[in-house]
């Protein structure tokens, strides 16, 4: 995967301006906005997508999906308070384990537009929460249900024993308690079972098995529904990224799931698959090494940024850009034709970004360009280990001006 020439350049405008070798993260928020109006036009007039924070709260990022999607999908009380300072009227939802009291008090002092209940015990929590504000909170209900062919995809939430939603079972329960008490008020169901999801198809039918699940209860209990959250959980292909999740065919997919819920509006909670492929992580070859027969280039920075090739257990595709002149007085490390191992400068054998990839030519001051690096990348890495410095920030905006790099000390010219 080649990047974009402006990203590129950027990264090697950053490289020639610095005196020590780079890491730095590149966003064309110009691509992040194409991308999001396509993924909003291809959705029947049933079906809304919300985007979720956790794959990447950059506020960058925020303002430029604000014009495409829904609302927002936050997992925290931290989370909810940055979205709502920059997006007051923005519909959010608010869903994740373990609110806390004062988080189930921020959302409704923010106008959290529905809450998705975990359990129980957090069902009767808010409800005390609701009840001593005087307010009347809207709730969905997360159920962690048994399907008898649910897909196999790397990270599952649901299906089986996992600390996420409802018991099925309970539901019931949980609807005759719901009617004596109407502080809260029960807009519908949110299933969100796994993630990671490559097959378009596969993520149809799961979805076909939400929506059967919802008429049993309908039909049994007299379940009140106008929104049906199916979560996010469709993947991006690090592995083969010529093979991406076929966006087009689940849609013209989903106008006869919302035919069997007539009047219920279906809500996907996207994350990964709205923002990966905006992201680009650049590291610098600092060093070039033969041990035991495998060539290893060490780069500046390493998993502790750029945590995405450990958590997903891949070796993730990147380009080699050339960077001349070679100004040290000292020999320049150098691999040509063969396989490298990518690693960076952690003390551990575990900093691994790529294993034994074939590159033609690569030396030390070379930059290494990984796509795919908008979600769940920076905000998920161990940023503190070690202590090394942050990597710049580079966001490359949807007009044809200079860009601007936020580093850990402050803005700077990209």
């Amino acid at each position: 995967m080649r990047a974009p020439g402006r990203v590129r350049a950027a990264a090697l405008a950053l490289a020639a301006r610095s005196s020590e070798p780079v890491s730095a993260y590149l966003y064309d928020l110009a691509a992040l906005d194409r991308h999001a109006a396509g993924l909003r036009a291809g959705l029947p007039p049933a079906f809304e997508l919300f985007y979720a924070v956790k794959a990447n709260p950059e506020p960058h990022l925020l303002q430029t999906l604000a014009p495409h999607v829904h609302g927002f999908e936050v997992a925290s009380g931290g989370e909810l308070a940055q979205v709502r300072a920059q997006f007051p009227q923005m519909p959010v939802i608010f869903g994740g384990p373990g609110k806390t009291d004062a988080e189930l008090a921020l959302a409704l002092e923010t106008g959290t537009e529905v809450i998705h209940v975990e359990s129980r015990s957090e069902l009767e929590r808010l409800a005390w929460t609701a009840r001593t504000r005087g307010q009347i909170a809207s709730v969905l209900l997360r159920v962690n249900l048994r399907v008898e062919t649910l897909p196999e995809t790397p990270l599952t939430m649901g299906g089986r024993p996992t600390p996420f939603g409802i018991d099925a079972a309970e539901v019931p329960a949980c609807l005759s308690w719901l009617e004596e008490h109407p502080e809260l008020r029960l807009r519908g169901i949110h299933f969100h079972l796994l993630s990671h999801q490559l097959d378009a198809g596969a993520h149809l039918r799961l979805l076909a098995a939400y929506a059967a699940q919802v008429r049993g209860w309908q039909a049994q209990h007299g379940l009140p529904l106008d929104l049906l959250n199916v979560g996010g959980g469709i993947g991006v292909n690090y592995r083969d990224p010529q093979r991406p999740f076929d966006w087009a065919a689940f849609c013209a997919g989903l106008p006869a799931l919302a035919a069997q819920l007539p009047g219920v509006r279906w809500r996907l909670e996207l994350g990964r698959y709205v923002t990966a492929g905006c992201g680009y992580y650049a590291m610098q070859v600092i060093d070039v090494k033969r041990t035991l027969g495998e060539t290893f280039v060490v780069a500046r920075g390493g998993t502790h940024q750029f945590r995405t090739p450990a958590a997903q257990g891949h070796s993730h595709p990147f380009e080699v850009l050339p960077v001349d002149p070679w100004p040290h007085p000292y020999a320049r490390g150098s691999h040509e034709g063969g396989p490298v191992t990518v690693v960076g400068q952690l003390c551990t054998p575990k900093d691994v970004l790529a294993r034994e990839v074939p590159v033609s030519r690569l030396r030390a001051g070379d930059l290494l360009l990984f796509p795919l690096a908008g979600a769940y990348a920076w905000n998920i890495s161990h940023q503190q280990f070690l202590s090394h410095p942050a990597p710049a920030m580079v966001f490359l905006p949807l007009e044809e001006r200079e860009s601007m790099a936020v580093g850990p000390g402050g803005l700077v010219q990209a």
